[in-house]
């Protein structure tokens, strides 16, 4: 039996499985912060995935400590109903629920929150959201120290009263409670500030009055061990604020680490693809072997035997998958029934976008933010259907409908993958540095995905010099991608194979956004007005990808999802 799958205890609840969905906004709530269809179907795809404990993303316990828009609300009683409707799915599907209280103290600003924002010390904080800011919270009382303490209470009482079954308290990251922590940030000189007995003291004081406030509820808090900067929290001071907060009653500790300061960046609080599997897993074996409760780790822990080797060699107890669920909902079901996975690229794309404003979405999860409009899905049924191209939409393609269907996937070279494993060898993939081999990986698990669903592939094998092979076919799925114009279709493979596009300067140019825009964009052509004389009368074409429009990965994934799950107008009107 995989340990993944057996239960496990946080205080008071049992949780059904070892997987737990961090938090991390979606924006899928309102502007004011209530709960929405999308904000449920988003949950809910996890849920019926397997996931044993879901963690609602940070929600602020006032309103000063709103860190983005959209962002789901508790900090008064007028969200408990739409938290309650969420909290009933989440438990009809068979999955605990918890919700973050995470305030966001200095790291906000009046145009998201609506108040002046409060941290502990009146010093610069650069805020990004939508647009970048730098501010100047003001500085807290004492007063204002207990009113935020009996907020946090006030905020688990309410997650109570709308059925959770835990709360998290958030202490990391570089939000209110980690600049506490922060020596950099926290410049007070009095009892909650100076030692790190002081700088530990608010935190754990809104713990204590969280769990005396909501008796019977699981109470974790998650903390950040390392910041990663000059004036930030080191591990030896982190570990021992982990034995304080399992002393005060924390029924288990979610173990990170990160902060918005970090060096070389802030990526490192959501480990891109150059970082290993398991960034912070020896934290917290570390924390695990100093404290009597139960830890959750976190930080690029998809892979599946990674992950169970992690709980059963003792080094944790909980696993928490979030941009791994993100990518692909059905993980813990997948690894249940021995199937391979849909891999996370680590390319934060999920993250940098949400920041910038958009909704949570994914590279390589079309539906991921969308879930509503793929509440219905419509694949084709009873069908032979030939996918051209063996690049991730046309891979895409092949998995989303090959139950039901009988798929071939033609591919002209001698493996899977086509441009999308040059991305690999580019200076940056979206906006962190590339890695060929999560790339690689992904590539190699969603052939693996195909075959384990009975998807025949044919490689080394052009269709153009022989169109016979598609008179088979009742279906013609054309995810040939793009070419490059001006004689760059040898240039462009030749540079990045011999790492001359990671060479100083010249990676500098490959980095730009100008640059980059036109190599994806203008730089390149459709090729499926090459593909479409092949079908024949009555055969049904479809064009996905970068055969449609020459663009980047993420549209090119989406329309894969979208021509294989969402039935087109004209086919339900012949049908």
């Amino acid at each position: 039996m995989n340990v993944l799958l057996t239960p496990a205890r946080i205080g008071p609840v049992e949780i059904p499985n070892r997987i737990v969905m961090p938090p991390m906004t979606t924006r899928t709530a309102d502007a004011e912060g209530f709960v929405t269809d999308d904000s449920v179907a988003y949950y809910m795809a996890r849920v019926r995935g397997g996931t044993g404990l879901i963690t609602v993303e940070m929600a602020s316990p006032e309103k000063c400590g709103r860190h983005r828009r959209h962002e789901v609300g508790i900090y008064d009683d007028c969200f408990v109903p739409g938290l309650t409707q969420l909290v009933e799915a989440i438990h009809r599907g068979g999955a605990k629920a918890s919700i973050q209280l995470g305030h966001g103290g200095g790291h906000t600003r009046i145009d998201i929150c609506g108040e002046t924002p409060i941290a502990p010390s009146a010093i610069p904080h650069p805020v990004y959201e939508t647009t970048f800011e730098t501010i100047v919270p003001e500085a807290m009382t004492k007063a204002r120290i207990a009113q935020t303490i009996a907020a946090h209470a006030a905020a688990a009482q309410r997650a109570q009263k709308a059925g959770f079954d835990c709360v998290e308290v958030h202490a990391a990251h570089g939000y209110l409670i980690s600049q506490f922590h922060a020596p950099f940030e926290n410049r007070r000189t009095d009892e909650y500030g100076g030692s790190l007995e002081n700088r530990a003291r608010f935190g754990l004081e809104a713990l204590r009055a969280v769990k005396a406030a909501v008796p019977g509820m699981g109470v974790v808090y998650r903390l950040s061990v390392e910041d990663f900067f000059p004036g930030g929290l080191p591990f030896s001071e982190g570990r021992q604020i982990a034995i304080w907060a399992a002393d005060a009653g924390a029924d288990a500790l979610h173990v990170t680490a990160g902060h918005y300061r970090s060096l070389p960046s802030a990526q490192v609080v959501l480990p891109p693809m150059t970082y290993p599997d398991g960034t912070f897993l020896d934290f917290a074996a570390e924390v695990k072997k100093l404290v009597a409760v139960p830890i959750i780790a976190v930080g690029r822990l998809g892979d599946p035997a990674m992950a169970e080797n992690a709980v059963a060699s003792g080094k944790t107890d909980f696993i928490a998958l979030g941009r791994t669920l993100i990518a692909d909902p059905q993980w813990v079901e997948k690894v249940r029934r021995g199937e391979p996975i849909r891999r996370c690229l680590a390319c934060n794309t999920c993250i940098n976008d949400m920041r910038g404003g958009a909704r949570i979405g994914c590279v390589v999860n079309g539906a991921a933010g969308r879930e509503t409009l793929f509440a219905n899905p419509q694949p084709p049924r009873g069908e032979r259907i030939a996918v051209i191209g063996a690049g991730p939409a046309g891979l895409t393609y092949a998995s989303l409908v090959a139950d039901g269907n009988t798929v071939t996937v033609f591919e002209k070279a001698r493996k899977a993958g086509g441009s999308f494993r040059y991305a690999g060898k580019a200076p940056l993939f979206q906006e962190v540095e590339a890695n060929p081999k999560s790339f690689e990986r992904y590539v190699t698990d969603m052939v693996a995905a195909c075959k384990a669903k009975g998807v025949a592939f044919r490689f080394a094998t052009d269709v153009s010099a022989d169109p016979n092979l598609l008179a088979p076919f009742d279906r013609i799925v054309i995810a040939t991608g793009a070419a490059y114009r001006y004689g760059l279709g040898a240039v462009a493979p030749l540079a990045l194979d011999s790492g001359v596009a990671r060479w100083p300067g010249i990676a500098q140019a490959f980095s730009s956004g100008t640059l980059r825009d036109w190599f994806y964009y203008r730089a390149r052509r459709t090729t499926a007005n090459r593909f479409k004389p092949l079908a024949r009368a009555g055969q049904t074409v479809v064009v996905i990808g970068d055969a449609v429009r020459a663009g980047k990965s993420k549209p090119a994934i989406a329309s894969a999802f979208e021509a294989a799950l969402l039935r087109p107008d004209d086919e339900k009107a012949s049908s």
